[in-house]
């Protein structure tokens, strides 16, 4: 069971100078670092959906870097997710986390929990291949390969976005989140992030998810880590939170997302 959400198929001291971010923002764009934070027009016509363009994007000192999608949990895209952007900008990728809900948050597994299973799939969809286009298209990301990231609800539709949009996903992180797929049609590498004793997320789903990847070809790497739980890598949540294994998970995800994202160097 996927926690946050199922399959789809059915800090960093930045200085928000410019206003303070307290609710999704449409396309806010921050340089990392101690520098005047910068805010671009949205980059979509979001149409009769005007929470469509909904989203949080941070870029690096140098004002360029690979793209990298964040997917949030099924708590909406809180300021944990909005952080996680900045720390990678703090690494020198342009990061962008859309707002699947398009508004709205949870704090609790309750609310969370209710707030998912108010959202219409095909809504969450287009919100989340747009973001992919608009990454894409975004003048500070160097190529046309992404990157993503998701966690848990996130990370099924991490997978969704890698087999749908396979010539615009090259890597994908995923964070006690399994899912099923057509991973034949997908040309993405895969990294996966598990506490190895998971009620939300049993072992079981993970080895078939691997076992799929692998009879598809793709190349994959399933880390476990034996003294973490579901959420673990979310500091906002300190009963689920364990330092030691966010810290290393962190190291191994931005080394898989360097390594698969690096632009081909001359001669």
């Amino acid at each position: 069971m996927l926690a946050g959400g199922g399959r789809p198929s059915h800090n960093c001291g930045l200085r928000h100078d410019a206003q303070q971010v307290s609710q999704p923002l449409p396309w806010y764009a921050h340089a990392h670092g101690n520098t005047r934070c910068r805010r671009r027009k949205p980059l979509l016509d979001s149409g009769a959906d005007e929470t469509a363009g909904r989203g949080y994007l941070a870029v690096p000192e140098s004002g360029r870097g690979p793209g990298v999608l964040v997917l949030h949990a099924w708590w909406g895209l809180t300021p944990f997710f909005r952080g996680l952007c900045d720390r990678l900008a703090g690494e020198g990728f342009v990061a962008l986390a859309p707002d699947l809900y398009g508004g709205p948050t949870a704090a609790t597994v309750e609310d969370a929990e209710r707030l998912m299973g108010e959202q219409e799939f095909p809504q969450m969809h287009r919100r989340a291949t747009l973001a992919v286009d608009r990454l894409q298209e975004h003048s500070a990301v160097a190529g046309d390969k992404l990157g993503v990231i998701g966690f848990s609800m996130g990370a099924a539709w991490a997978v969704t976005l890698s087999t749908e949009m396979p010539d615009a996903v090259a890597a994908v992180v995923l964070y006690y989140g399994a899912a099923g797929g057509d991973f034949n049609a997908a040309h993405a590498s895969y990294q996966g992030h598990f506490a190895e004793v998971d009620e939300w997320e049993p072992r079981e789903g993970v080895r078939e998810m691997e076992a799929d990847m692998r009879a598809a070809g793709r190349e994959v790497t399933i880390h476990l880590y034996p003294e973490a739980g579901h959420w673990f890598f979310e500091d906002n949540h300190p009963e689920s939170y364990h330092a030691e294994s966010a810290t290393l998970a962190w190291e191994r995800t931005v080394r898989f997302l360097r390594g698969q994202l690096a632009p081909p160097r001359d001669g």
